[in-house]
């Protein structure tokens, strides 16, 4: 009967598996402490609360600590505030549990700009992107709640990645579509639960999920294969106001090591000198025509599969068809010789 009842056990998570993605992948961190790295997490109660220091992280610009949350802007015009960790992170294999609140008294399309967290090279530099620094070094995640691209068909407030090598510069009119990697809607903002993003990177894999809905469960945003970026760089978050603003906030931040296994190979590769880079079949500036941003990595639609179908069959007809010409013509030079 036990084994029996394993096969049917194995079965039905076959079948599951074979459905499609699930809201809630098991590979997912579940925030074990024995695999939080403190030395880069921001936690309540935080130390050097209403002064200007505190221990493992630097602030600048608007930032404001409280008892309650770090606020990178209040809700107010054209200000910038940013939270770095002092540590560089030297793991291979990591994920970033971010607490996170956006809020404030604009209705829709009335606030702005957004909040962006940040593993990169340079810290504490304050720029025209969500409050830091443009032409980085590293990984970025935008949480942009302004659309920018008045011919935008994106549902706002919308999620993307970014990694740039100092080469690439964030284009605020097209609201980065043109250096995007991958992105998601989520409507995140003035919710009165809580509100979490997650970020894992492991073996070149980049994963984005959000729980943003109250469900205590982990929803998929982005998924990227062929992601390559170095160790010693730092953890941050930033946010900026323009005309438009917000409360930006950040209750905690928990970075996690993830045990992974690594070929033989990587043990020789210093990776504190890699480049940031990501191994694309297509640039995302070829992302400029497609106004939902979802050509990478997104399942195919029916459409799509039933064009590639077609596709096949027909190539199947014309050489079903070029075969027998040519066999009957054969035939009728062979009698020839008769």
């Amino acid at each position: 009967m036990a084994a029996g009842a394993g096969g049917l056990v194995a079965a039905a998570a076959l079948l599951l598996a074979l459905a499609g993605p699930r809201p809630v992948p098991a590979e997912l961190t579940d925030g074990n402490s024995e695999h939080l790295k403190r030395e880069h997490s921001l936690m309540k109660p935080y130390q050097g609360a209403g002064s200007a220091a505190m221990p493992l992280w630097d602030f600048q610009g608007s930032t404001m600590v409280t008892s309650q949350y770090v606020r990178l802007t209040p809700d107010e015009r054209s200000r910038e505030g940013s939270i770095w960790n002092r540590v560089p992170c030297f793991l291979k294999d990591w994920e970033l549990h971010v607490h996170f609140k956006i809020h404030g008294a604009g209705k829709k399309n009335l606030h702005g700009d957004g909040l962006a967290l940040w593993y990169t090279q340079e810290r504490l530099t304050p720029g025209p992107v969500f409050g830091s620094k443009d032409n980085f070094h590293g990984l970025a995640i935008f949480l942009d709640t302004y659309p920018n691209d008045e011919a935008t068909e994106r549902v706002f407030p919308y999620i993307s990645a970014m990694v740039n090598n100092g080469s690439l510069t964030y284009d605020h009119s097209k609201d980065g579509r043109w250096t995007e990697l991958a992105g998601c809607s989520a409507d995140l903002r003035n919710q009165n639960h809580d509100t979490f993003l997650a970020v894992r990177y492991s073996r070149g894999r980049l994963t984005v999920m959000t729980d943003v809905e109250d469900k205590n469960e982990w929803k998929n945003c982005i998924d990227i294969a062929g992601v390559q970026l170095p160790t010693g760089y730092f953890f941050g978050a930033s946010a900026g106001t323009g005309d438009l603003s917000d409360n930006h906030d950040i209750i905690s931040m928990k970075l996690f090591q993830l045990m992974v296994e690594h070929p033989m190979e990587d043990e020789s590769v210093d990776w504190t000198k890699i480049e940031p880079r990501v191994s694309l079949l297509k640039s995302p500036k070829d992302n400029v025509d497609d106004p939902t941003g979802n050509f990478r990595s997104g399942p195919l639609t029916g459409w799509k599969v039933f064009l590639l179908l077609l596709c096949a069959l027909l190539g199947i007809i014309v050489c079903a068809v070029v075969g027998a010409v040519v066999f009957q013509k054969r035939q009728e030079r062979n009698k020839r010789f008769y």
